[in-house]
């Protein structure tokens, strides 16, 4: 099964950081949607967590009265988890869609869709556990993408994606799925990674023209509040 990548170790084996450097860039863009939206809720879950890096540091950025639970069928992840868990800050080795009656304000589901076999089943599956939903999706279908070619196989290889999307198909799935899209916004890649001249050029032609830099270059990911 595709899902023994995450729960024998593999996953952790290929990626030892767990991709904690990316914690305070997502955090970055997650914080500034829920301002614009004045959303402040009390109960925030995050499917997926990972290390536990970017509930560790909402917390830090949201009030006292919100709890925090996160959720992932990693063992591994979980371990990572430990040292950061608290009184308001819990982690569970679960299934989030097998939890009856898990319910929350806000579920984040960051970097996840494009791991999942079935993404369809997963997305209507997780719809009824919140009130309002943040996505956050690799948009890795581009031009330059298409040429090089071997940067699909070698990011299913390395992190286990298995779909690819660009910002109209990311858009469009969720619709599908049932979900009704209130906002989104671009998470740049040139934010988190060193600087080089691939990473400059993204950041230089996405000021001009920021849609079809990410047609074009690539490096993007798209942040998307949903209900």
């Amino acid at each position: 099964m595709l899902e023994e990548k995450y729960t024998s170790g593999e996953y952790l084996e290929r990626n030892p950081n767990w991709h904690i450097e990316e914690s305070s860039w997502k955090v970055s863009h997650i914080m500034p949607m829920l301002e614009r939206h004045h959303l402040v809720p009390n109960t925030v879950c995050e499917v997926g967590c990972g290390s536990g890096e970017v509930l560790r540091l909402l917390q830090n950025r949201m009030g006292d009265a919100c709890t925090f639970w996160g959720y992932d069928i990693s063992p591994q992840a979980l371990e990572m988890c430990r040292e950061r868990a608290n009184e308001r800050l819990q982690f569970k080795l679960a299934d989030i869609r097998k939890e009856q009656d898990a319910f929350f304000d806000l579920l984040l589901v960051l970097d996840v869709i494009e791991h999942v076999e079935d993404y369809f089943s997963f997305l209507r599956d997780i719809r009824p556990k919140s009130s309002y939903k943040l996505f956050h999706i690799p948009l890795e279908v581009s031009v330059q993408g298409v040429l090089r070619g071997k940067i699909f196989l070698r990011n299913r290889d390395l992190y286990g994606h298995l779909h690819y999307f660009t910002k109209e198909t990311a858009l469009r799935t969720l619709e599908d799925a049932g979900y009704e899209v209130l906002d989104y916004s671009y998470s740049p890649g040139y934010e988190v990674h060193s600087a080089s001249i691939r990473e400059n050029l993204r950041k230089f032609f996405f000021a001009l023209q920021g849609d079809l830099a990410v047609r074009i270059l690539g490096g993007f990911r798209l942040l998307v509040l949903a209900k």
